[in-house]
């Protein structure tokens, strides 16, 4: 039995485009059972579940031990989770940027590292209401609504920004980068920008974040890279490396061993369940459930 696939992807209300990029709803059945691996990204993740919860069967996190939740929150990491299944999912995954881990969870990203947390201990009672809301809503849209109207009032929370000077060195070592545009600055190029001295730099970094300089500027390039190669038609690696800003082929190769601990092509041939934390969210993004 071949597996079915369907869903919508939305970006957020405009107040809160700044700290969510994505709503990815998905639902899927009919799959082998089996484990999906879950890669690393530059945005953190919340997933509500619709129905069974989701079963984390390798955290990214050393010392984290595998559970079960029903909604959760996760930070950034430098490696992949597996994700236990039996061939059905059905949810939201949204992708939070690191200032929506200030405003939305009241906490800086660096506080959650690579950690799987349940929702309601960063979001608290909002949690509960967008797990019963949405389980009680039957469509897409109005379970988009329903985000937009929770985390809308969850935003307007007194919280702390980003340090201005942090937000700029994230920035400029995320941006997109390829053919078209320059290759991400050097560590030491953004201390100077940002007028602090390189290891200062770090340091502040790594503990807003939860990752350094160097893990953020490789991140970006990797989801770029799979993002590249989730594309319909035969990709050449050489080519999705010069695209997504790495050196050359052998630069890609050695990072998607880093991070997701397999070649990306066998990722490629692996991959059959595309469920949660793949950044780019079901195919096709006007489909309703």
């Amino acid at each position: 039995m071949t597996g079915v696939s369907e869903g919508a992807r939305r970006r957020p209300a405009p107040p809160l485009r700044s700290y969510v990029r994505w709503y990815d709803g998905y639902r899927l059945s009919g799959f082998p059972a089996g484990a999906h691996r879950g890669l690393p990204s530059t945005d953190l993740t919340v997933v509500l579940t619709i129905g069974e919860p989701l079963e984390l069967a390798k955290p990214a996190a050393t010392g984290q031990q595998p559970g079960r939740f029903r909604s959760l929150a996760s930070g950034l990491a430098t490696a992949p989770v597996t994700i236990a299944h039996d061939g059905n999912q059905h949810g939201i995954q949204l992708a939070l940027t690191p200032a929506g881990a200030r405003a939305l969870l009241g906490v800086p990203a660096g506080a959650l590292g690579a950690w799987v947390v349940e929702l309601e201990d960063v979001l608290g009672a909002e949690a509960r209401e967008l797990q019963d809301r949405i389980a009680a809503t039957d469509e897409w849209p109005g379970r988009f609504a329903v985000l937009d109207d929770v985390l809308g009032r969850a935003a307007v929370r007194e919280s702390t920004a980003v340090d201005s000077g942090l937000a700029r060195a994230w920035q400029r070592l995320t941006a997109a980068e390829g053919p078209d545009a320059p290759h991400s600055p050097g560590v030491r190029e953004v201390a100077d920008d940002i007028g602090w001295s390189r290891r200062h730099l770090t340091k502040r970094f790594t503990a807003e974040y939860g990752v350094g300089p160097k893990d953020a500027a490789r991140l970006a390039r990797f989801d770029r890279s799979r993002e590249l190669l989730r594309r319909p038609g035969r990709q050449r690696l050489s080519d999705v490396a010069a695209r997504a800003g790495f050196y050359d082929q052998a630069h890609l190769a050695r990072d998607w061993r880093d991070l997701a601990g397999v070649p990306p092509s066998k990722w490629m041939v692996e991959e059959v369940f595309p469920i949660v934390q793949d950044g780019d969210g079901p195919p096709d993004a006007g489909s309703e459930s």
